[in-house]
C-alpha cells in the first residue's frame, strides 16, 4: 500500500524546453530529503501544457533517475479516454509503480461515465491506479459510493483527494472495506486528513520543503499528532504563500530562490507579482530553507 509523503512533482523548464538536468537533480532532491513517493506529470507538473512527447519524456527521466528507490505514480490524465491511457500504458511499459488517473474534466460525465472511464484503464493495464478526485478543477465530484465501486476493481489501490472536504474520508472509509491508499491532495488538510485515517499526502509544498513534509508525516504514522501539530504550524505560511496566485507559479519561484530551477511556468499560468514573491520568501526565510531574500 502506498503511504507517507509523496510530492507533486514540477517540471522545471529552461527556455521553453523542458530543463532535464534540473528535473534529475530534483528527483534526487527529493530522494535525499526523505521524500517518499514521487507524483510527475499532475497538475503541479503542469501536464495540461505538455505535448505528448513532452508528457513521455517527464516519466521516462523520472522512472530512471529515480531508479526504484521509492514508488514513481505517474499521472495519466485526460479527459480524453483514449490518451488517458495511452498515457498509463507508457507509464506502465518505462516501469512505473502506478499511474494518478484524473476525472473527466471539461466532459462533465456522470457518476456512471467517470466509472467506465477509469474501468477501461484499469482494463486495460497491470499498473496499479489512483484516483485523483479534484472537484475544483475536474468540475464533477466522485461521490463515495463511486469511489467504492472502483476501489473494487482489483488494481485501484487508492485515491488522491483533492475535495478539501475533510468528511469525505468519513464517508468513504465505511463503504471501502479493502486495503486502500487515503492520501490528501491538500498540504493544509495533510495533518488532519492522516487523523481522521488517512495514510499519506500528495504535496505540492514538498518540492521545495521535503523534509519537513516528510517528517510531518512521518509523526502521524507514528501517532504522534501533538508534535505533527507543530511541524504543521510552521508550514502553514508557506502553504498559504504558495497559492496566493495560481499555481504552479508560487512553487517554481520558491525553487528558484533555493536555486532548484528557474521559475518559468507555461501560459496561461504567469509569474507571481513581487507581493507574492516578498511572501513566498519570507515563509521559506522563516523556515530556515533560505539565508537571505538577496
Amino acid at each position: 500500500m502506498f503511504s507517507g509523503s509523496y510530492v507533486a512533482l514540477m517540471t522545471p523548464f529552461r527556455a521553453g524546453t523542458i530543463d532535464e538536468e534540473a528535473l534529475r537533480n530534483l528527483v534526487d532532491f527529493q530522494i535525499e530529503q526523505g521524500t517518499q513517493g514521487l507524483i510527475p506529470v499532475g497538475t503541479t507538473g503542469e501536464s495540461c501544457v505538455l505535448s505528448n512527447k513532452e508528457h513521455k519524456r517527464v516519466v521516462e527521466i523520472v522512472v530512471e533517475q529515480c531508479a526504484q528507490r521509492i514508488p514513481v505514480i505517474a499521472g495519466a490524465g485526460s479527459n480524453n479516454p483514449a490518451e488517458a491511457l495511452e498515457y498509463a500504458q507508457y507509464a506502465e511499459r518505462m516501469g512505473a509503480d502506478g499511474v494518478l488517473c484524473v476525472a473527466g474534466y471539461y466532459n462533465r460525465p456522470s457518476q456512471e461515465g467517470l466509472y467506465q472511464h477509469f474501468k477501461m484503464i484499469h482494463d486495460n493495464t497491470d499498473i496499479a491506479m489512483l484516483i485523483y478526485n479534484i472537484p475544483p478543477r475536474a468540475v464533477v465530484d466522485i461521490t463515495p459510493a463511486t469511489m467504492a465501486r472502483l476501489a473494487k476493481l482489483d488494481r485501484v489501490v487508492g485515491v488522491k483527494d483533492a475535495t478539501a472536504d475533510l468528511n469525505r474520508i468519513n464517508a468513504e472509509q465505511p463503504l471501502i472495506t479493502q486495503e486502500f491508499s487515503y492520501f490528501s491532495g491538500e498540504d493544509g488538510t495533510a495533518l488532519a486528513y492522516h487523523a481522521l485515517g488517512g495514510n499519506g499526502c500528495i504535496s505540492v509544498t514538498a518540492n521545495v520543503a521535503p523534509r519537513l513534509c516528510a517528517k510531518l508525516q512521518n509523526l502521524c504514522a507514528k501517532g504522534n499528532y501533538a508534535q505533527a501539530r507543530a511541524v504543521h504550524r510552521q508550514l502553514l505560511p508557506l502553504h498559504s504563500a504558495l497559492f496566493l496566485e495560481p499555481s504552479p507559479a508560487g512553487v517554481k519561484y520558491a525553487a528558484s530562490l533555493l536555486g532548484i530551477c528557474q521559475e518559468q511556468a507555461r501560459l496561461p499560468i504567469v509569474a507571481v507579482s513581487e507581493t507574492t514573491k516578498k511572501t513566498i520568501g519570507n515563509a521559506l526565510l522563516n523556515l530556515g530553507l533560505i539565508d537571505n531574500l538577496g
